[in-house]
Parts: structure tokens; sequence; C-alpha cells
């Protein structure tokens, strides 16, 4: 291949997804992606994001890779004065077999890898960036090897600390949390169906996802020295910690996977894309686990990444600048709203304040009463547009 049009830096599964758009599109592409340790979480993907992923050719049939989400089942387990009501959202209600599919990001990447084998104009690189710079309205990239590249497009899909959007010159916010995530595989004693249930405790939820029979996957989210405890007794100390969780509305809870820890923390850009710049997934936002948004959000990224490339004519002098300023009023809406909605439902979650507590629980006896407002809350939980 000749010299590049665009570089895509990031090998996670949107920077793979940004890079078969890219490529897609017609441009020549480089994709650098160091090689890691595979994924073995889980991504609970909505509806609009499926049918994407159809639409792109990134996945055939989602049954074939994932197990359907057709209820979410909301359980109150603090102890506070003011508690919600316990409240289930099933898909029929909006007309949908389900409101999405919750997928192995392994077989999900293996699925984005056999759909990027197709594309002639694509190339992968396993290297790790050093340094960035804009030469005379072109950015080169310098690799570990030694060797750089060139291209008016670059594509950030680098993860929090992204090298590509500091040396963008894209502001970025980001805010910690004393929160963790823990995340697992179990088997539980009875199976959830379709539905993923979660029990909303003090520090966050304890949420369970199912994952076909009577596996599920945990995300766990407390105060990480409450979670570093708990991983520190290993599966001894874990499965009687899982099964008063959960309330022990599913039996027995064997531990199938290692339970990993992750902190949490927001982060948000003023813009995600401008002089030839575009950033994707967790480069541009990222926040804590809440609503299954993170690569749902990523991935509606790459659908505006498309859009915005087939928008300007790829042949005239400047085409990068405007394709990343047309990418940065795509996204803007969408991010702004994602990022209030997570943000502000994490707080409320966490609040100790009334005030707060009564309107969060309003919030849920609203929605078990009013069908219209049940809608309306599917359509922005999958992030319909």
């Amino acid at each position: 291949m000749s010299a590049p049009q665009a570089i895509v830096v990031g090998g996670g599964l949107a920077g793979i997804a940004a890079a078969i758009a890219v490529a897609k599109s017609g441009l020549r592409t480089v994709h650098l992606a160091p090689k890691g340790p595979p994924d073995r979480r889980t991504s609970a993907l909505m509806l609009p994001t499926v049918d994407y992923l159809r639409s792109a050719g990134l996945i055939a049939s989602p049954s074939s890779i994932g197990h359907p989400l057709t209820q979410i089942r909301i359980i109150d387990a603090t102890s506070r004065l003011i508690r919600a009501p316990e409240t289930l959202f099933d898909s029929k209600e909006a007309g949908l077999d389900a409101f999405g599919w919750n997928f192995s990001n392994v077989k999900l990447l293996e699925s984005f890898e056999a759909a990027r084998s197709n594309l002639t104009n694509l190339q992968s690189i396993e290297q790790v960036v050093t340094a960035i710079e804009n030469v005379g309205g072109v950015w080169r990239v310098e690799l570990a090897d030694g060797s750089s590249l060139s291209a008016p497009l670059l594509v950030g899909s680098d993860g929090k600390k992204s090298r590509v959007r500091v040396e963008g010159g894209v502001r970025a916010r980001e805010n910690g949390f004393t929160e963790a995530a823990l995340v697992c595989d179990l088997e539980l004693g009875r199976p959830l169906g379709g539905a993923s249930v979660e029990f909303h405790y003090p520090h966050g939820p304890f949420t369970l996802v199912p994952a076909g029979g009577q596996r599920a996957n945990l995300v766990w989210i407390d105060d990480r020295d409450v979670l570093k405890a708990a991983q520190a007794g290993g599966p001894e100390r874990l499965r009687p910690t899982f099964i008063e969780k959960s309330q022990r509305l599913f039996g027995d809870i064997k531990l199938l996977t290692p339970a990993h820890m992750f902190l949490l923390s927001t982060l948000s850009v003023d813009e995600a894309g401008r002089d030839g710049v575009v950033l994707v997934g967790e480069a541009a936002h990222a926040f804590p686990p809440i609503g299954a948004q993170g690569l749902n959000l990523g991935l509606r990224d790459v659908a505006d990444l498309s859009a915005s490339l087939a928008d300007v004519d790829l042949a005239a002098p400047g085409w990068a600048v405007r394709a990343s300023e047309n990418y940065s009023r795509r996204r803007a809406a969408d991010l702004s709203r994602t990022g209030t909605m997570v943000d502000t439902l994490f707080r409320s979650l966490l609040t100790s304040m009334l005030p707060a507590q009564a309107m969060r629980a309003g919030g849920l006896w609203a929605l078990k009463l009013s069908p219209q407002l049940r809608t309306q809350a599917f359509s922005v939980g999958m992030g319909v547009r």
C-alpha cells in the first residue's frame, strides 16, 4: 500500500471498528494496534448499536455470538429512609424482542477481525506510538521501532490517557471516584433468563447480566477498599459475598473466572474533532459502567465518523480538517446528553441527601406507573437518535 491517508491509533473494539469504517470510506488506512492480552470482559450492546454493527458488516447474526437482553430489573437494596420501588422494564412493552445483546468481547473482536481481513486498503501494525506532531497540516506519527508514518487524518482510540488527544491539543476534563468496579463471570444456581438484574446499594449497583444458560457476568461497583478487601479474600470470600449481595435470589453461585477490579472516573472533551484529529471511544469520553453506555457510545462515534467521511469530498484540499469538524458537530449533542445522564444517575445512587433520594425514588415510581415514560426511557437508554 502506498502512503496512508489516515492513521488510526488504538487496538480496542472501538479502535478496530474505526479503522474498518475509515478504510471502507475509501481511504488508505494504517491501524496502529499493539497486541495486548485477551479482553475477557463482555459488552451489553443496545439494539441501535447492534443494528449498526450488522449494517456495517461487523457482525452477522447477533444470536450466533451473543445473548438477548429482554428485561431490566432494578432492586433498591439500600436501607435508606426513602427507597425506590422494584422496577421491571420489559422489551415487549416497546414492541421489541430484546433491548439488546450481551456479547463476549473476544467473540466481537473475532467478528471484527474477520470483517477487516477483506479490506486491501487497511494495514495493521503492532507498534506503540512514541511521538506525534503536526508538520505542515499533516500528522506525523513516530513508532517504537524508529519508523514513522504521516497522514492528513489521525484517529485516536487510544484510551483515557490518549496521546492523540494530548498532542492534538484537545482539552479533557477527568474526575475520579473513590468507587471502583469488580468484574467476573459466574455460574448461578438459577438462571437469569434474559433479565439483567441490578441491585442498587449505597456505593453503586451489583449487576448480573445474562450470558447464556446459568452463566452471568457480574459488574459490582462499590468503595474501592471494600472491593479490594473482598478480592484479596479469593473465591472463598467472594462466593458468600455474591450470594448475599444477590439476596439469595439465584441460589448458589460459583466463580468461573478470576475477579478483576478497575478504578472509575469520568472524562469528557470540549470537542471530539479538530485540525484533522478525530477522537473515538475512551479517548473522547469515559464514565462508570452504568446503563451499558460505554462501548455503545464508542460505536456511535464510529458510525458518525463514517457519516462525516461520506459527507466531505475526500479528493479536495483540506478534507481531513473538514471531516474532523463535521464529526465534532455530529457528536456534540450525543456526548453531552449521554455523559450528563450517566453522571447524574451514578451520583444519584451515591448521594446521602434525602431530597436527591426522594427525587430518584419518585422517578422510579413514575417509570413504574407510566407506560409512556417507560417508552421514553427505553429510547434514551438504548441510545435511539
